[in-house]
């Protein structure tokens, strides 16, 4: 059974910082994506960035020069570093692990990001 757990969300004020990691455990294929997504307030989920097992990197626009990805050493981590916060950002972030062979696809449970001052 895979689990992905996130944490880091809170309140920030508008510019500030933040540092999402999420957690996977159980057992799978090494060959994967891990990513974030977000749903702001009223909206459907969007990507926010991803990357594989090689460590190539994905961004949406919106957030790209502002927020960075990346994989722990064990690659069943990934962390998100949020910079130049706007209200916009403001959403539950959802962690994802995306298995290449099979293509089945795992959810965290989010955790939510509010941007305001």
């Amino acid at each position: 059974q895979v689990q992905l757990v996130e944490s880091g969300g809170g309140l920030v004020q508008p510019g500030g910082s933040l540092r999402l990691s999420c957690a996977a455990s159980g057992s799978f294929f090494s060959n994967n994506i891990m990513g974030w997504y977000r749903q702001p307030p009223g909206k459907e989920r969007e990507l926010v960035a991803t990357i594989s097992n090689y460590g190539v990197t994905n961004y949406a626009g919106p957030v790209k020069d502002r927020f960075t990805i990346s994989r722990g050493n064990a690659k069943n981590t990934v962390y998100l570093e949020m910079n130049s916060l706007k209200s916009e950002d403001t959403a539950v972030y959802y962690c994802n692990l995306l298995i290449i062979v099979g293509g089945r696809n795992y959810w965290g449970k989010g955790t939510l990001v509010t941007v305001s001052s």
